[in-house]
């Protein structure tokens, strides 16, 4: 595999100019809100690198079981992407998968090795979603409880990352399962936000929220998930102090999320799914930046 063919495809399914971002907001608010509930001084900047380097590594295995696991489908109704293509082959993907295991370990051991003891359980449930729970027919004509099922990964990765600061720092903080239920539906925000397509890209044999349940539905139902986040967001910032500010900038991001879902319900074209994906990634990246840099600036500041 050359560096040429594993750059065009970590471009095509692993961007690193859009996830390394959000991860890096995603992962550093998760050391910052319970040290905030909790009242602790922040972690150290060993803290912030050790829970972006695990983000990172997590998530790309997270897209290396997603190459495992739909393999069949791309290869049956999605042959232009990289592996399909031959652009690099499955065994490879798998190999850079596999390696970044021990990696991953090893970079929780050196921040604090009961963090481990975490890191297993989110890859126990990887390892279940990848399996599909052992029922993948049965889960697949359930298309809601597939959706809740796989997206429970997002409060246990949460879970981990909060780890990074609460396992060393003396114990769980008041309130933190606000930040983790806000994690889960920040996930389905991005889970249906990516699967929001015009009626001319819809392919045959793959399932998306807007085919499922038509454009103005699935649009709707995504401003409903928008809408909940920004109430988990909301309760969070009452807990952090910073209930004004999100309120403020978060129903600025929700009035705009808002207008773009009535936009792509009203002309569901390619440029109205692209502009879907784009803002639940710029929503999720506010709302994690509102959740925990926030409070933990105002403190410094």
């Amino acid at each position: 595999m050359s560096l040429s063919a594993l750059w065009t495809y970590q471009r095509e399914r692993f961007p690193l100019a859009k996830t390394a971002p959000l991860l890096a907001v995603f992962s550093a608010a998760s050391l910052c809100v319970p040290a905030v509930l909790a009242g602790r001084p922040l972690p150290g900047a060993g803290a912030f690198l050790a829970g972006f380097l695990i983000a990172m590594l997590v998530f790309f295995q997270m897209r290396v079981c997603d190459e495992y696991k739909d393999r069949e489908d791309d290869r049956r109704f999605r042959p232009d992407r990289p592996i399909p293509r031959g652009l690099v082959s499955l065994r490879q993907i798998l190999a850079l998968g596999a390696a970044s295991l021990p990696l991953t370990a090893l970079v929780a051991w050196a921040w604090y090795p009961p963090v481990l003891w975490l890191l297993a359980l989110v890859w126990a449930w990887l390892a279940a979603m990848t399996a599909e729970f052992g029922a993948p027919s049965w889960l697949k004509a359930r298309p809601l409880l597939y959706l809740i099922s796989h997206m429970a990964i997002m409060p246990l990765i949460d879970l981990l990352l909060t780890g990074l600061e609460w396992l060393p720092g003396g114990g769980v903080a008041p309130g933190l399962w606000l930040f983790l239920t806000l994690s889960f539906v920040n996930g389905c925000v991005l889970e249906i936000g990516r699967k929001l397509w015009s009626p001319a890209h819809e392919i045959a044999g793959v399932e998306t929220y807007s085919a499922l349940w038509g454009p103005r539905k699935a649009a709707l139902i995504w401003t409903g998930s928008v809408a909940l986040s920004f109430a988990f967001l909301l309760a969070l910032g009452v807990a952090t102090g910073t209930a004004l500010l999100s309120l403020i900038l978060g129903g600025i991001g929700v009035a705009c999320c808002a207008a773009s879902a009535a936009l792509y319900a009203k002309s569901p074209t390619a440029q109205a799914e692209k502009r879907m994906d784009s803002i639940a990634g710029l929503w999720v990246f506010a709302c994690y930046a509102l959740a925990g840099l926030a409070p933990a600036l105002m403190r410094v500041f």
